[in-house]
């Protein structure tokens, strides 16, 4: 049974914080490391994964393969195909050929993986964090949720793995027209518990192009009768784009790019990260062609449906009259104004990283930080405290998705949690319990590094350090 860590002479080896697919793959591949004191702490009293969008049949944007465990360590008993062999499905997927899941079969996989991995306690809400320098662990203020009501508690940790995840993001000019009410202004992460009333709507406005608004557009569309669609779909981004799905720019979801680009000039980091939004921003191919199959068939009686795209179209603000939402719109290029009644909108406008500061508190002080305020990650995934190196007595904080500044777009990617868990353990227990491949890339990213021309005659020079010595126990 894993150790509580309550008491501050025998603290956990490593707690985490938050329970999203990037720390559930961590436990996965935590859990057959003998002597590993590990527990991890989630608010929710279950796990749950994106539940607004797990709209029918919607596949994931990555392999099966990119589960939380087999791209590190494929004979892990918690890998995709193990959990198809246990609930007897393995043959049915092997006929259906599918190599892209249904994103409700993934929520269903890694719930799977959460009620099996000891040591995840959900319902728990980590308050806070403070370093106990007496002990030399973290102590983390947690209140504990039950049907009998809430009680306080405080466990104790050497090192921490933060994976808080991603908030749903809506832009400034349009929160005031959000909040609690009737539910005519929602984020898309909260579209199926309100998709009825959607359907029922007026007319409906789908504001932003990435892979959510398609989705939810071609849904509404679906569901909407021919002819009577009342819809618009909205977008900032000059054209409804296709995702980069070519075989060579998935490359840059590996961890030979991770590599190259934490190694990178931040100014330069800063400006691919922008540059590189047709990478994770824009559309799957096979959404956007069923969007144009369906409004396609809509012609098929002559006339046109009622829904209107367009991009490269910014909403600037709005406001609620007679009984309907206003939109004001300005498109960039035409450098015009207009506005757009409608009944009901839903914001496909993405999501941001949680901050780390309200967590860590005063600790958050000792975090050394880049030119625009945002905390430095190593190669390894871990915060810099202070002037002291990670091992020297300070307790190390790992972060599981709060690191795109510094380690690029692939940050999100569930292709790389199993990576990044499996770099994060072997860095803890200074053993490589999971071998990792010295090279994941046809790519050479760049004139300098392990695979650049010229790299095996100043391999001494360029080569990937090893991935550890143990921290301190």
């Amino acid at each position: 049974m894993t150790p509580s860590g309550t008491d501050p002479t025998r603290p956990l080896d490593l707690a985490g914080i938050g329970i999203g697919p990037a720390n559930l793959a961590l436990a996965a591949l935590a859990h057959p490391l003998a002597g590993l004191r590990a527990a991890w702490y989630e608010q929710e009293p279950a796990f749950r994964w994106h539940p607004g969008l797990l709209i029918e049949d919607a596949t994931l944007q990555v392999p099966f393969l990119a589960d939380l465990v087999t791209l590190a360590d494929p004979t892990s008993r918690w890998s995709f195909l193990n959990y198809l062999r246990h609930t007897q499905r393995l043959y049915p997927f092997y006929f259906s050929e599918r190599f892209h899941s249904p994103r409700a079969e993934y929520d269903a996989y890694c719930r799977w993986v959460a009620d099996g991995v000891p040591g995840l306690r959900f319902g728990h809400r980590v308050d806070s964090v403070h370093w106990d320098a007496r002990h030399a662990v973290f102590a983390l203020a947690v209140t504990r949720f039950t049907d009998r009501g809430e009680t306080s508690l405080v466990t104790h940790a050497r090192h921490l793995a933060i994976g808080i995840g991603t908030a749903p993001h809506i832009p400034e000019p349009l929160r005031h027209l959000t909040g609690p009410g009737d539910g005519r202004v929602l984020h898309s992460a909260d579209y199926l518990s309100h998709r009825d009333a959607l359907v029922a709507a007026g007319h409906v406005t789908v504001i932003g192009s990435g892979q959510s608004g398609a989705e939810i557009f071609l849904d509404l569309l679906r569901r909407r009768p021919d002819g009577r669609e009342a819809l618009h779909w909205l977008s900032r981004s000059r054209a409804f784009a296709p995702m980069e799905y070519s075989k060579l720019g998935l490359e840059h979801f590996t961890p030979d790019y991770t590599r190259y680009f934490h190694g990178l000039p931040e100014p330069v980091r800063d400006r691919l990260v922008a540059e590189q939004w047709q990478l994770h921003k824009a559309v799957d191919h096979d959404t956007l062609a069923a969007v144009h199959d369906e409004l396609y068939r809509r012609t098929l009686g002559g006339g046109w449906p009622d829904a209107v795209l367009i991009p490269g179209v910014t909403v600037t603000g709005g406001a609620r009259t007679a009984g309907r939402l206003h939109l004001d719109l300005v498109h960039r290029e035409q450098d015009e104004r207009s506005h757009l009644a409608t009944d009901a909108v839903v914001l496909a406008t993405g999501y941001r990283e949680r901050p780390l500061e309200p967590l860590l508190g005063d600790l958050a002080g000792a975090v050394l930080r880049d030119s625009a305020g945002r905390a430095a990650v190593d190669d390894r995934y871990r915060l810099t405290l202070g002037t002291a190196a990670p091992g020297t007595g300070t307790g190390t904080v790992f972060v599981l998705g709060s690191e795109r500044h510094t380690h690029g777009v692939g940050t999100p990617d569930l292709g790389l949690v199993a990576h990044r868990a499996a770099v994060i353990l072997n860095t803890l227990t200074g053993h490589a319990h999971y071998p990792l491949p010295d090279r994941t890339a046809f790519t050479a990213f760049g004139l300098r590094g392990t695979h650049a021309p010229g790299a095996r005659r100043h391999e001494a020079e360029f080569a990937v350090p090893a991935e550890g010595q143990a921290l301190p126990r």
